[in-house]
């Protein structure tokens, strides 16, 4: 189980407690934010994509959207989300519960911008209901990311 191995990821940092088990649905923005009482800027969400032939990880604020052109810029080629199947097959975590902890496989890890105009976010741990509240400084060292990017729109109007 997924959120399983995130809580053994966390465990290593002791903070697998601070793991929030909810009673209803995140596996969207909406409900993850309307769940923990948030806005849903500061839901986290993990998308699993395709550059190129790479599969990264891109982690950016709930009320962002990918922008292409920026994407390309930064990345060289234009995103492709993977299918529920391939987010699975790479991440070991099922849409809706994807993160960037406990991953299955290796992946770069990417924060985008549009995350650190808050002092905590939400990201999931690994299933449906579940998510974690860090500062961008905890995400950034929890996620081993690679590095930040700008490669959002939207949630800076």
């Amino acid at each position: 189980m997924a959120i399983e191995d995130v809580r053994k990821y966390f465990k290593k940092y002791d903070r697998d407690k601070d793991i929030i088990e909810l009673e209803s649905s995140s596996t969207t923005v909406e409900l993850a934010a309307a769940a923990l009482s948030v806005e849903a800027g500061r839901i986290a969400k993990t998308l699993a994509l395709r550059s190129g032939d790479d599969i990264i990880i891109l982690v950016a604020a709930g009320d962002a959207k990918i922008d292409n052109s920026k994407f390309k810029a930064e990345f060289k080629t234009k995103p492709k989300m993977l299918d529920a199947d391939e987010t699975f097959k790479w991440t070991g975590h099922r849409v809706g519960g994807v993160c960037p902890f406990g991953l299955k496989e290796n992946l770069p890890v990417y924060l985008d911008i549009s995350l650190k105009r808050f002092n905590t976010v939400f990201p999931a741990c690994g299933s449906g209901n579940s998510a974690i509240e860090l500062t961008c400084e905890e995400l950034e060292n929890y996620s081993l990311c690679q590095k930040w990017v700008d490669v959002c729109k939207n949630w800076d109007v």
